[in-house]
């Protein structure tokens, strides 16, 4: 089936830049003909107005440079010497399909699970790691196999310690900020307790931590496709080149200064986040730049590596805004809405966990925002589950599920694992859709179930 797979994906399957230029035409189709506006523009016209003030809306495009500093400066650091060291002895047990399978995906999916952006970086980085283990060491390993499950923290990053949805639930005020009509009862906050660290999703967790590295460390027969794995060129300065620059820029002690006072920073200005367990994007970028100019011993060192590293976010730099779009389109038509209150009116007490579970899949596709998604649809996922009398834990985790599942079928947040593995949508695609058709079965199980 695998194999069937590859070869199926490796034809139909365009590049992630192709993939966001279809998904826009799409949605503006739809916008056009299902959309509904305010204002008294005509459909095309509000419809296009949307689009452009989702592609150049100035939160989102500060998100999208943060994601792009997140590819950038976590390729840089793992060029360092310190972190290439750790990441060597970490993949010391690694000697074939088997055992990095087993490594990659739990390593990766607790790290996603404890945040989203640590553990999307973490598995491209260790993904890569081990590719370059398997061609220095002529393995048997299947790359693209690895590179995907990379990629699994995003699969449950949602139900974690990061997970949009239950974190803003848990925020005093702001159930009560987003419900048009509030019931006398209604809380104004839920705990995680009741959320991600109820027993009900350590549990679905569990589940799933054990069945992805069983099943995929099973699958026997080989990749269909010949890869190369391409291995990182040695991006050590010679002592000739360094001989060449300012000797400011091959001082050691310069870096040593510098990157120890950013990294010094970062401990005193985010004391309490990180006794909070509450990383942020910005909170990985100052600590990753500040360790990245403390391991590289000289300024020559670090500028060399950050080239090699910055021509990785091309991707991102330029379908980060596209999705933007969809994003603006999808909010301002109501399109999101649209979607998924037709699930919700079809639903009984039983099933709204479920059709929320593939609403928001589905609004995932066109809204690769767990945060997004959450304003749009939040309100009305709670406004339906108070009528059908579902508890309301149990619908925000319906929510979160829908979301991080289909991540495994959405190329947007596999751009920083395609840039630094070297891997090609269409190569981790037959494996990252397993992976969607196991956590699906789960998260529905798990729904029914609790």
């Amino acid at each position: 089936m695998i194999s069937k797979l590859e070869l199926f994906f490796a034809k139909v399957l365009p590049s992630p830049f192709t993939l966001s230029i279809g998904l826009t035409l799409v949605t503006l189709i739809l916008a056009f003909l299902f959309g509904s506006f305010t204002g008294e523009h005509s459909q095309v016209v509000a419809t296009l107005e949307a689009w452009q003030a989702g592609l150049w809306n100035k939160n989102l495009l500060v998100f999208g440079y943060q994601m792009m500093l997140i590819l950038v400066l976590g390729h840089v650091l793992v060029l360092s010497t310190p972190v290439n060291r750790l990441l060597e002895f970490i993949t010391k047990g690694a000697t074939n399909t088997k055992s990095a399978v087993v490594l990659v995906s739990i390593s990766t999916m607790l790290m996603g699970f404890f945040n989203w952006g640590l553990g999307l970086i973490f598995g491209a980085i260790l993904s890569r790691k081990i590719g370059e283990k398997s061609a220095r060491e002529n393995l048997d390993i299947n790359y693209p196999l690895i590179g995907a499950l990379g990629y699994s923290g995003m699969m449950v990053w949602h139900g974690g310690i990061s997970g949009s949805a239950p974190l803003k639930a848990a925020e005093e005020g702001h159930l009560h900020s987003i419900m048009s009509k509030i019931p006398l009862d209604f809380p104004s906050e839920l705990s995680t307790a009741e959320t991600t660290f109820s027993v009900s999703n350590l549990i679905i967790f569990g589940v799933i931590i054990i069945v992805v590295p069983f099943i995929f460390r099973n699958i026997k027969r080989r990749s269909a496709l010949k890869f190369d794995t391409l291995t990182l060129k040695n991006e050590a300065v010679s002592n000739s080149e360094e001989k060449k620059v300012h000797p400011l820029e091959r001082n050691r002690v310069l870096p040593l200064i510098f990157g120890g006072l950013l990294t010094l920073c970062f401990f005193i200005v985010y004391f309490q986040n990180i006794l909070e367990l509450n990383l942020t994007p910005n909170m990985l970028n100052f600590l990753m730049l500040g360790l990245g100019i403390l391991f590289h011993q000289s300024i020559t060192r670090y500028l060399t590596s950050l080239a090699e590293a910055i021509k990785g976010a091309s991707g991102i730099l330029i379908q980060f805004p596209l999705y933007f779009g969809i994003i603006g389109v999808m909010k301002e038509s109501g399109l999101a809405v649209s979607f998924a209150q037709f699930f919700i009116s079809i639903s009984t007490e039983t099933t709204l966990p479920i059709y929320t579970f593939i609403s928001s899949g589905i609004v995932n596709i066109f809204v690769p925002s767990g945060g997004g998604q959450w304003a749009i649809q939040g309100p009305i996922a709670l406004e339906s589950a108070l009528k059908l009398g579902v508890p309301l834990p149990k619908i925000i985790m319906a929510l979160s599920y829908g979301d991080q599942v289909t991540n495994m079928l959405q190329p947007f947040w596999a751009l920083p694992l395609l840039a630094i593995t070297k891997l090609r949508a269409s190569d981790i695609f037959p494996f990252t859709f397993l992976l969607f058709i196991i956590g699906s079965i789960i998260f529905i199980a798990g729904l029914l179930l609790f």
